[in-house]
């Protein structure tokens, strides 16, 4: 009998838990269409700008290297 109080207080638990997440999710400020669109543009800018950056970083060491090996 004692399994079956444990495994009722896991769902019980569970359940609590849902319900917590629905209410907090409740509260939160979702964005605009507007502004997601916005936001996604500007991280895919960012995305691109590391990726040159990493891109020209990586050429000049292959070159260093390639003259310092010879």
């Amino acid at each position: 009998m004692e399994e079956q109080k444990t495994n009722d207080g896991k769902v019980g638990g569970i359940v609590q838990f849902i319900r917590e997440v629905r209410i907090q999710l409740d509260k939160v400020s979702w964005p605009t269409k507007k502004e997601l669109v916005s936001y996604t543009g500007v991280v895919g800018i960012a995305v691109v700008i590391v990726c040159a950056l990493i891109w020209v970083c990586d050429t000049a060491f292959a070159k260093l290297f390639r003259m310092i090996l010879g």
